[in-house]
């Protein structure tokens, strides 16, 4: 009878049933470092000035990321975190309704209207058509090669551990 006895095969089993936890927790890391960079150019480039321009800050203020590594597969979020009514229609434009502009603190509207100023008790915006500016899916378009690139990358490197 022939007998082979293999040396480490007890290590080797150990470190395989490990494999998924540690490509499970390389990943996740990986994926919450690139979703704050994806956030970053969010907020820092494409709400700074590249796509929109800050009036008030509260579109910028509202971006967030999450990343979800308990679940399989891992979900990165990147979202609003509050209800601000112009973020969509920036994004993926749209029409505006007509509709009525009243003044909220006075009596009249005062604007400029060929030169010379105009006062309102009421005016009957026609509505808008208001192109697509965004800021978004165009920043995750950016980072796209970096980011399949970087997760890759981790994926080997924890497949070497």
């Amino acid at each position: 009878m022939f007998s082979v006895e293999l040396t480490g095969a007890a290590e080797l089993t150990r470190r395989l049933e490990a494999l998924p936890a540690a490509i499970q927790s390389a990943l996740a890391a990986k994926a919450a470092s690139l979703a704050e960079q994806l956030k970053d150019h969010v907020v820092q480039d494409k709400l700074s000035g590249q796509v929109l321009k800050a009036r008030t800050g509260a579109l910028r203020g509202a971006i967030k990321a999450e990343v979800l590594a308990d679940s399989d597969p891992i979900v990165v979020r990147i979202f609003l975190s509050s209800d601000i009514k112009y973020a969509a229609i920036q994004e993926f434009g749209g029409h505006t309704a007509p509709h009525e502009i009243r003044p909220d603190k006075a009596k009249a509207l005062a604007f400029l209207s060929g030169g010379r100023l105009v006062f309102a008790r009421v005016v009957h915006h026609p509505g808008s058509a208001i192109p697509e500016r965004s800021y978004l899916r165009s920043s995750l378009a950016d980072m796209a090669g970096q980011i399949i690139t970087e997760m890759k990358a981790a994926l080997v490197a924890a497949l070497k551990t």
